[in-house]
């Protein structure tokens, strides 16, 4: 891709191209304005002494250079060391018919400043919540009374007005399973961290689906036998991988895949508030060939009463997004037609936790 290529001068995300030894090739306009630097600085420096990503990419890079696969980065942040960091999301990708020449586009998060790093939830989403915990608990008490009174009037009715009061009764309850939804979000526990056999809580949830939502699925089990313990609390583990299974399996639909994939990543690292790190190494992938997310939903896809499905309530991957945000870990996501992923990044059980743990038996 030249340099003087119209597409490339005029793509608006910042981009760069980088050759086999991650020397920057070329940068756009874009990414001259997002990183303060002409090109001509820029041309020929590691990349990685010239933006500075805080994730641990390297590794999972070159990997990605290795078997020509893309790679997806969401909320990190870039910059130059010049200045403050910008949280944004990385798509990195083989240039077509190049040596080993890669493409970064950086997309910046805007709306970054919404996110609440240390539950996982937007500050607006949390006060959507209260009110709706709130309402909740308000509005099951007439709720019951219509229902009762439905369930009254349908002793003295005809058949053909049956319908009518039973209709009342089931769009009631429906709504009284919404409002339980929304109060169990609210009061869910912080979690009993215990040393977790990762592979038993996923089997768990296995046989549950495939007597249940995810009878008519396949699901391949695709696990490194060698994961240590993880540390958190396995019945809120297993309603999240319950959770991601069922989406998976509404999905990909009839004769559908769903593949669970676990592997140990050394290096994979979140950053504290504070500055300092936190190992996440334990790694979980939900996978599924179904069609992908909606691309408007996908940035939001965690928050609370967002949701792609009709009749979604929007509140199971918020959920999902709480419960891992509480085990101090990350939960993301990679859709594209054919293939959607979420991942959860996990700690491992520290040696103060298994040594507790031992002596309670």
């Amino acid at each position: 891709m030249s340099a003087h290529n119209p597409i490339w001068n005029s793509l608006p995300v910042p981009a760069l191209v980088v050759d086999e030894s991650d020397a920057i090739l070329r940068i756009n306009p874009a990414a001259e304005t997002f990183l303060n630097a002409s090109s001509k600085s820029m041309t020929g420096q590691p990349i990685w002494d010239k933006v500075m990503i805080d994730a641990p990419l390297e590794e999972a890079f070159h990997r990605a250079r290795e078997h020509g696969t893309p790679l997806f980065v969401n909320d990190a942040d870039v910059g130059t060391g010049d200045g403050p960091p910008v949280q944004c999301n990385l798509q990195i990708a083989p240039l077509a018919d190049s040596d080993n020449e890669m493409l970064f586009l950086i997309s910046s998060r805007e709306l970054a400043g919404r996110m609440n790093r240390s539950n996982g939830v937007k500050s607006s989403a949390k006060s959507a919540i209260g009110m709706a915990e709130m309402l909740a608990h308000e509005i099951k008490n007439p709720l019951a009374g219509i229902t009762g009174a439905a369930q009254l009037l349908s002793m003295n009715l005809s058949p053909d007005d049956l319908e009518l009061t039973d209709l009342i009764v089931e769009e009631s309850r429906r709504i009284v399973k919404l409002l339980e939804q929304v109060e169990q979000f609210g009061n869910l526990s912080l979690p009993a961290r215990k040393p977790v056999n990762i592979h038993d809580v996923l089997d768990r949830a296995r046989r549950s689906a495939l007597v249940s939502y995810g009878a008519h699925m396949k699901i391949i089990e695709d696990y490194d036998p060698s994961l240590p313990p993880a540390e958190g609390d396995s019945d809120q583990l297993l309603q999240v991988v319950l959770n991601l299974l069922k989406n998976a399996s509404e999905a990909a639909g009839d004769k559908g895949v769903i593949r669970i994939h676990t592997f140990y990543e050394h290096s994979f690292r979140m950053r504290r508030k504070d500055g300092s790190g936190q190992p996440l190494p334990l790694q979980i992938e939900i996978i599924d060939d179904g069609p992908g997310l909606p691309q408007d939903l996908e940035g939001d896809v965690f928050d609370p009463f967002v949701s792609g499905r009709e009749n979604g309530t929007g509140l199971g991957l918020a959920l999902v997004s709480k419960i891992i945000s509480d085990h101090g870990g990350l939960i993301s996501v990679d859709s594209a037609p054919g293939r959607t992923v979420f991942k959860l990044s996990l700690p491992r059980a520290s040696n103060e936790t298994m040594r507790t743990y031992e002596e309670s038996l």
